[in-house]
């Protein structure tokens, strides 16, 4: 079975002494729970460990906790084991989780038990409930995102055609040569379980359907430059711009659907700025085109479309573990598709789906901002296939 880079990662951290938990965040459906079983087992032999999720557990029960607590202490005592890992899924679902972690992790660095521990949950239940508060200086976060195209290929053989409409969630894999399997999938099995599950489970939204008007609108859009005013002229019961900015950011949180913001040297500008939407995975972009796979690939305007949008999932995917920033740029008539931002070095992306090899808007860019590097994706430039199977952290070496 194919492992993911954050395999070797969690084994080696559970192979060192007792010090944090360790808690594996992200998406739903990218395999996080896969390669926390594949890690056990590959180190059964060195270390036993105990398995529990909280998937149909009642939200108020967080005594659960405390009763996998019990069983995982117990079975050392009885097996006479200098070490154990106790892993626990889903636990975000259970209100207030993290002071009950809290409580038995202290309580194991008080009597020097061996304990190791592994949380899975969602990226922005996690982070925002608990983690900083009850369990802050206990814990180090392992971010697992969307599945990039290297790994989609490496694991699956999949095309970078392919890749582009259908993005990679390797549990869709096996369906996408049945479109209308494959579109109930991303939208029962991720859009409405992360709306539902992990949004609406534990946020007080007055409008959840506005939320998923402005998920739907928003993926639909994604890789273009659209106002928040625009949007809220088009969508029934929309409040204001800052209602919809505040669902934006519930919707990147939980890794579905980002709103960039224009690249500005002022902040205050950059912050008012009208964003570009730009979806995470492009399957989440493609079930609601429209348009099959192939007659998206016979029309090249649509199929530039999804090329610029799959670009910009690769990057802001890539942003979440490469520690920087991105942004877009506009003046006038002059456009840079993406501007990346880590410290001090500033990266230049234009995208290119067409004929057309002009490059205005990254001259004037260039000039005016002289960032570290600056690239052209597609036509003209470097080549989809090449920039899709790199890290985009590495443009800043």
């Amino acid at each position: 079975m194919y492992q993911r880079k954050q395999y070797q990662l969690i084994i080696d951290r559970l192979r060192e002494p007792r010090k944090f938990l360790q808690v594996v965040i992200g998406p739903r459906q990218i395999g996080k729970t896969t390669v926390v079983k594949q890690v056990s087992n590959a180190l059964s032999g060195e270390i036993p460990h105990l398995m529990f999720s909280a998937d149909n557990v009642p939200a108020t029960q967080n005594s659960w906790i405390s009763d996998c607590w019990a069983t995982a202490r117990a079975q050392m005592k009885l097996e006479d084991k200098r070490e154990l890992i106790l892993i626990i899924d889903e636990i975000q679902k259970l209100r207030g989780w993290s002071e009950v972690v809290k409580k038995e992790w202290d309580q194991d660095s008080y009597n020097d038990l061996n304990m190791k521990v592994v949380l899975l949950g969602s990226s922005r239940v996690l982070l925002q409930k608990g983690l900083a508060d009850s369990l802050a200086g206990r814990f180090e976060t392992i971010k697992m995102t969307h599945w990039s195209y290297s790994e989609m290929r490496e694991a699956f053989n999949m095309s970078l055609d392919d890749y582009i409409y259908y993005g990679g969630y390797p549990g869709a894999q096996s369906l996408i040569k049945n479109q209308e399997r494959w579109s109930e999938y991303i939208r029962d099995s991720i859009i409405d379980a992360t709306i539902n599950k992990d949004i609406l489970y534990d946020t007080a939204i007055s409008k959840p359907a506005l939320l998923r008007q402005t998920f739907e609108l928003g993926a639909s859009y994604s890789g273009q430059i659209i106002s928040l005013t625009k949007i809220v002229g088009s969508l029934q019961d929309a409040g204001n711009t800052t209602t919809l900015s505040g669902y934006l950011n519930l919707l990147k949180d939980s890794g579905l659907l980002a709103g960039i913001q224009k690249f500005s040297i002022d902040k205050v500008r950059q912050k008012s700025s009208v964003p570009k939407f730009q979806v995470f995975n492009n399957a989440l972009r493609n079930v609601y085109s429209g348009y099959t796979f192939e007659e998206a690939f016979r029309n090249p305007k649509v199929w530039g479309q999804l090329f610029e949008s799959a670009v910009g999932a690769h990057i802001i995917s890539g942003a979440i573990n490469g520690n920087y920033e991105v942004f877009y740029w506009r003046d006038g008539d002059l456009e840079v598709d993406y501007v990346l931002r880590k410290g001090s070095k500033i990266v230049a992306i234009e995208v290119k789906s067409n004929t057309d090899t002009t490059n205005k808007g990254l001259a004037k860019f260039r000039e005016r901002f002289n960032p570290h590097n600056s690239i052209v994706v597609g036509k003209g430039g470097m080549d989809g296939e090449i920039f899709m199977s790199i890290n985009p952290v590495k443009l800043f070496d």
